[in-house]
């Protein structure tokens, strides 16, 4: 029997995601409403001095970014209790109301208003506002979210007519490439930095799901939200987050490539959620190690432990033991190449992907299947998303079900509580169980989020978790 001690097993099952929810209903026709999307380009020219050095003028770059870049202020409001004895006996409600106030950036998209941001600037928002590089402020409403690729969608009403940027191809991107970060960091405007492309696909989460930029642009507090361009000024990334053990920049920093950013606004604005295919494998990413435990000689690629029952890949054909070597034009190393290659894609899209199959090329196309995340339990509460038919007969189109409680603090509620359906949790509609698991698991020690919950008796009440 094979040593699998080295292999860690990940699901890359990417379920569509939402914490906004606000269907948004738009015009395909109205030209303000499209992305801009920046015509395929060749490899441009660099001029190369005498030293060998590239001398690239960043200002034109510079100049069209900055006007696109705002500043997002996040306001929220926590209840917490009102004296010592709440905590000593267990606090449900009441309180004292606190105001807290969280600063980020984002990027103007559309010339009616529509701008990109962090998910992580905007969560718990109770209100949004947003500040222009010519310092004109703007009240924001939330339109939708991705949590799992920290993307947030924020719309303001304007009469004017906006600068916005221009999406860039990020896969076209390439190591060692100059790029310029635009932000806020430390409540400044507009700060401008350079860097060069680190590192392609880089993967930050246990899940396998993320693929990032890496660079060594600076990026400070304040920066997530805000634009990675390259040197004509095309977007190309949405900063996210640093590495580094003081919270300021100390050598690394990641984005959103904007090609998922993209396919993420565009979902958002036509469906109000995200629809991201799956394929359906789990497995580990090759290496000398691995492949000696396996027995194997390939030391590349994508080895398959499992296939999902039902998924697009157990479907295909795809097998435990097969090897993913490339998905479509894309080489696959581990779990962030799969991602990047699917995290565009929709359900019902087909790849192309390449399969070593004890040493036979097979190439399979898989038409990719959607997840979904059945459960989750926080406080005692376990939660699980809301069937089609409790849907029909309750008459609502989203919402999750409480399906058993387990903490005694809330028994004296049980009948209440018990096959309940939350709608809204903080400001966010309960789309799914994902996007509530997201928010909860989020929060603060001892801040209190509010809940608006529809009783199966069909009345609607609220309470603090």
């Amino acid at each position: 029997m094979k040593r699998f001690s080295g292999l860690l097993l990940v699901g890359l099952l990417s379920g569509a995601t939402t914490l906004g929810a606000y269907k948004l209903v738009f015009d395909n026709d109205t030209p303000t409403s499209a992305l801009s999307i920046a015509p395929e380009q060749s490899n441009y020219t660099r001029t190369v001095g005498y030293n060998g050095a590239e001398q690239i003028d960043f200002t034109q770059a510079a100049d069209k970014a900055v006007h696109t870049v705002v500043h997002v202020k996040n306001t929220s409001y926590a209840t917490v209790p009102a004296s010592p004895w709440d905590y000593m006996f267990g606090y449900r409600g009441g309180g004292q109301q606190q105001q807290q106030v969280g600063t980020g950036s984002g990027v103007i998209i559309t010339a009616d208003g529509y701008i990109v941001t962090n998910n992580h600037v905007v969560q718990n928002a109770s209100e949004l506002e947003v500040t222009l590089n010519n310092n004109q402020t703007y009240k924001a409403t939330l339109v939708g979210t991705d949590s799992k690729m920290d993307i947030a969608l924020l719309k303001v009403e304007t009469k004017d007519k906006l600068p916005f940027a221009t999406f860039g191809n990020s896969d076209e991107i390439k190591v060692g490439e100059w790029v310029l970060a635009v932000g806020n960091p430390y409540n400044l405007t507009s700060t401008v930095t350079a860097g060069i492309v680190s590192a392609k696909a880089r993967n930050l989460s246990k899940d396998g799901i993320q693929s990032f930029i890496q660079t060594d642009a600076a990026v400070n507090p304040g920066n997530s939200g805000g634009a990675l361009v390259n040197t004509r000024g095309e977007l190309i990334g949405i900063n996210t987050m640093i590495s580094s053990m003081t919270g300021s920049y100390v050598g690394y920093s990641f984005a959103v490539p904007s090609n998922i950013t993209r396919k993420i606004i565009e979902d958002l604005m036509q469906y109000g959620n995200v629809q991201r295919g799956a394929l359906g494998v789990k497995g580990g990413e090759l290496n000398s190690a691995l492949a000696k435990d396996l027995g194997i000689d390939e030391t590349k690629g994508f080895y398959v432990n499992d296939v999902i029952a039902d998924s697009g890949a157990k479907k295909a054909g795809i097998k435990k033991g097969d090897i993913i070597t490339k998905i479509d034009d894309r080489e696959i190393n581990g779990f962030a190449d799969i991602n990047a290659s699917i995290v565009t894609k929709r359900p019902n899209d087909v790849v192309k992907v390449s399969v070593n199959r004890d040493g036979k090329m097979m190439l399979v196309p898989v038409k990719l299947s959607k997840n979904e995340i059945n459960s989750f339990t926080y406080d005692g509460l376990e939660l699980e998303d809301v069937t089609d038919a409790d849907k029909k007969k309750l008459k609502i189109d989203y919402g999750v079900k409480i399906k058993e409680i387990t903490d005694e603090d809330w028994m004296p509620y049980y009948d209440e509580l018990k096959d309940g359906i939350i709608l809204r949790i903080g400001n966010m509609k309960a789309t799914d169980i994902e996007s509530v698991s997201k928010v909860l698991e989020n929060k603060r020690p001892n801040q209190k989020v509010r809940v608006e919950m529809l009783t199966k008796n069909g009345q609607v009440v609220q309470f603090l978790i």
